[in-house]
């Protein structure tokens, strides 16, 4: 039995990695970063990864264009604590599809994997409507880095 090709790509030429130190204000009682607070540092990747490669939340709202998020996923795998330096490798998945999908691996001070996700964003246009296709200013963007020929 052959395993079913996977439909997204990920650019791994596309990948942005920061330095994310945990805040007191990030963790429980015990010390322990609380689950939320992953997504939270999702996003950082993501704003990190847009102002890097011209894709930022306010170059596609200037284009007139909104991506609100409609799946999130988090895996936990080891749990970081108040003081601890992270880092986070954001990288975006190719997919012909009119969505945005990032995925992200987040290690601890040992270069272990602490959490992996991945969200999904869709467009809206200026009227808050859905984007069956992908807009033209995202098609250019893709072409310029390459997803696209």
């Amino acid at each position: 039995m052959t395993r079913k090709k996977e439909a997204f790509n990920e650019a791994a030429h596309l990948t942005v990695s920061q330095e994310i130190r945990v805040r007191f204000n990030e963790t429980d009682p015990l010390g322990i970063v609380w689950h939320g607070y992953y997504i939270t540092y999702f996003e950082d990747g993501r704003e990190a990864f847009g102002r890097k490669h011209g894709i930022s939340y306010l170059d596609v709202f200037d284009s007139g264009f909104t991506t609100p998020i409609v799946k999130s996923m988090c895996e936990h795998k080891l749990s970081l604590r108040y003081g601890d330096v992270a880092r986070i490798e954001t990288t975006i998945v190719d997919t012909p599809a009119a969505k945005m999908v990032y995925r992200f691996t987040i290690y601890d001070a040992n270069n272990e994997i602490a959490c992996t996700g991945e969200t999904v964003q869709v467009f809206l246009d200026a009227k808050g409507e859905l984007q069956l296709t992908n807009p033209p200013f995202y098609e250019a963007w893709k072409r310029k880095v390459g997803l696209l020929k």
